[in-house]
């Protein structure tokens, strides 16, 4: 997938924050650590460094949300950090967005901190940021599995 095509979906995803550009999306999937995993309408941005795992970011254009393709991307990703014999994964998400922090939460991952006013949206309104994480294991549905 191209970085324009990333930074589209991204654009379309993320209406109410400033959308990352298509230069920045080739400047980090430019580094060594950095993974992009893709779906059709989709993708997850990642990086690895040693045995720590972050999503930087993931976005599922808003005509196929709710349709399973943020939960194949959480699980490529996932699969790839078994493999790496990663230990820790973590994120960030926006404490106003209820579709992945359910999401999230049902691949096992639990809130760890918390960042005030973290994402600035257009209307002026800080919405804080919380970190999730989770220890990666072979299982990725530790609570249990999500439906769908």
């Amino acid at each position: 997938m191209t970085p324009q095509r990333l930074a589209q979906i991204h654009a379309a995803a993320f209406d109410d924050d400033r959308p990352w550009t298509a230069a920045e999306f080739e400047a980090l999937m430019a580094l060594p650590f950095v993974a992009v995993f893709t779906q059709p309408d989709g993708f997850a941005l990642t990086r690895l460094i040693v045995d720590e795992a972050e999503l930087l970011t993931i976005a599922v254009a808003p005509a196929v949300q709710g349709q399973g393709t943020g939960r194949r991307l959480l699980t490529a990703w996932l699969d790839q950090l078994v493999a790496a014999q990663a230990r820790t994964a973590f994120l960030e998400v926006a404490a106003d967005n209820l579709g992945a922090l359910h999401l999230y939460t049902s691949f096992g991952f639990q809130v760890s901190a918390r960042r005030r006013g973290y994402y600035q949206r257009k209307d002026a309104a800080a919405v804080d940021a919380l970190v999730l994480s989770r220890e990666v294991t072979h299982s990725h549905f530790p609570v249990s599995p999500p439906k769908g």
